[in-house]
């Protein structure tokens, strides 16, 4: 019986013609043809990836004419499509751009920080950017800029307990000084306790509440955003906020409150509850908290105008 080896041969030529033809027209693309050059791989294996290198050649294009991410007009935002050599084959697949990769750079300190439901703001903080035209802030602001140049040599300092007016400006200057420290490898926690209490009363279900409480125990920087916000119960102040305050305080952990309430006020709070008035255990937080910070009023314009 004849041999069928002739028609492979035949149907393989037609192929190479085709993908050469491909190939031929792409190159009329400026874009493409300057993409290719930059590969110096051989035409007969280059014309078998015509369809991705055109794909690639697009955004590669993109790339350098962009001004910044964005400006991105890829498909990814910050990833480029591109060919990939590696022993002499190509392959595809997405890669940062020059902007991602400084991004990236940039904010790879960030993995230091939890931020359980703070503002969107409160990742980028900074101390370059705290408002500094408000006489009645240089107190906290020397305190905390005291804060982050002395924690290396004395990592078990008091943080603050901080209130004052709404929108003053509070939280963000606890969140510029824990991204500082972040920068330096010390890891902490940013939480607004009262989405925290919900999140740990659901965490029951799934079985991760003892994960959350740890973290909420043992990180080194620990913030306590908006306490006395949240409605007083039994179970969250005594096996929720007492157990924390009370490890952290047995271990020397900085941490640092903020409320729109004084401490007096804050303790009045944690005294009612719908199981009555208890005045023993709402002493028995607040003396914790007591010995955890440094009680200091923040009276400024409101900030978020």
């Amino acid at each position: 019986m004849e041999k069928m080896k002739p028609v492979t041969f035949t149907l393989t030529d037609k192929m190479t013609n085709e993908l050469k033809k491909a190939y031929q027209e792409a190159l009329k693309k400026s874009e493409f043809e300057s993409l290719v050059k930059e590969l110096h791989l051989p035409v007969e294996l280059l014309m078998k990836h015509t369809s991705h290198l055109e794909e690639a050649s697009i955004e590669y294009d993109h790339c350098k004419h962009c001004r910044g991410l964005l400006h991105c007009k890829n498909k990814i935002t910050g990833y480029a499509y591109m060919p990939h050599i590696e022993n002499g084959q190509v392959s595809f697949c997405y890669q940062a751009c020059r902007y991602k990769q400084k991004k990236d750079k940039e904010t790879k300190y960030l993995k230091n920080m939890k931020l359980l439901h703070v503002p969107d703001t409160m990742k980028q903080a900074s101390m370059k950017d705290i408002y500094m035209d408000d006489e009645r802030r240089f107190e906290v602001i020397k305190y905390i800029t005291q804060f982050i140049k002395t924690y290396r040599e004395d990592p078990h300092q008091k943080g603050l307990y901080l209130h004052g007016s709404f929108g003053s400006g509070k939280t963000y200057l606890v969140s510029a000084a824990f991204h500082e420290l972040a920068k330096k490898g010390v890891q902490s926690a940013m939480v607004f306790w009262p989405e925290m209490l919900n999140e740990l009363k659901e965490s029951f279900h799934t079985g991760n509440f003892n994960e959350k409480m740890e973290t909420l125990k043992k990180v080194p920087l620990l913030l306590i955003d908006d306490i006395g916000a949240e409605s007083t119960t039994s179970w969250s102040r005594d096996e929720i906020l007492c157990p924390i305050v009370q490890y952290r305080m047995q271990e020397h952990l900085p941490t640092f409150f903020t409320s729109n309430l004084t401490m007096q006020e804050l303790e009045q709070h944690f005294r009612v509850s719908k199981d009555g008035v208890e005045h023993v255990k709402a002493r028995r937080v607040m003396e914790r908290i007591h010995q955890l910070t440094i009680d200091i009023e923040l009276m400024s314009k409101n900030l978020r105008h």
